[in-house]
């Protein structure tokens, strides 16, 4: 296979695919902190772009050496990604309920709980390491690096989308980004589970 327009294409629209959890995560992130600066937006996007990098690389990798281990472990991505998920958006619905009233600066995202988010919602995307399992190593660098581009780019704009209503929403906006993670957390169970 040749690197050329249909395998940018076919890459660029995996990318849209497996961005769209961590398009709904950097949404309840900009709405948890309206007043993020463009430089964390950058670093938010960038550990979500990196993950949906390297994680179809470790897909590919294990395709190519380890895959009978690799089939076990793809039976608890649907857990894992509720239980992360799930603690990290309680952790936030709770605390915005807890603060409902206040109106408390200190809602930030810390790194711990960005790279927990970044595995998250880019566990599926080890499974991609399959479907690009017949490329070569140079192709399956080249496609991660596009789904890595995609996903930063769809990543900024929730954080931009999520900054605007966050900042309108005020203090409810911590309680809907929590919302929305515990959601996005079992749709991807009932997702793993039903699929």
């Amino acid at each position: 296979m040749d690197m050329n327009f249909m395998f940018i294409l076919n890459s660029a629209l995996l990318g849209v695919g497996l961005a769209m959890d961590a398009f709904s995560v950097s949404l309840a992130n900009g709405l948890n902190e309206p007043k993020m600066g463009n430089g964390k937006m950058c670093g938010i996007a960038g550990v979500f772009a990196g993950f949906q990098f390297a994680m179809p690389m470790i897909g590919w990798i294990c395709v190519h050496t380890i895959v009978q281990y690799f089939k076990a472990f793809e039976k608890i991505i649907p857990w894992a990604a509720l239980l992360l998920l799930g603690f990290i958006g309680g952790k936030m619905l709770i605390e915005g309920i807890r603060n409902k009233g206040s109106d408390n600066e200190d809602t930030g995202l810390g790194f711990g709980a960005l790279l927990v988010q970044g595995v998250a919602t880019s566990i599926d995307a080890l499974s991609v390491g399959f479907t690009i399992s017949e490329y070569g190593w140079l192709m399956a660098f080249a496609a991660s690096l596009i789904i890595a581009a995609v996903t930063f780019v769809i990543c900024m704009a929730g954080l931009r989308i999520g900054k605007t209503f966050g900042t309108k929403l005020s203090n409810k906006a911590q309680i809907l980004g929590g919302v929305i993670l515990l959601g996005i957390g079992i749709e991807i169970f009932v997702k793993g589970i039903v699929v």
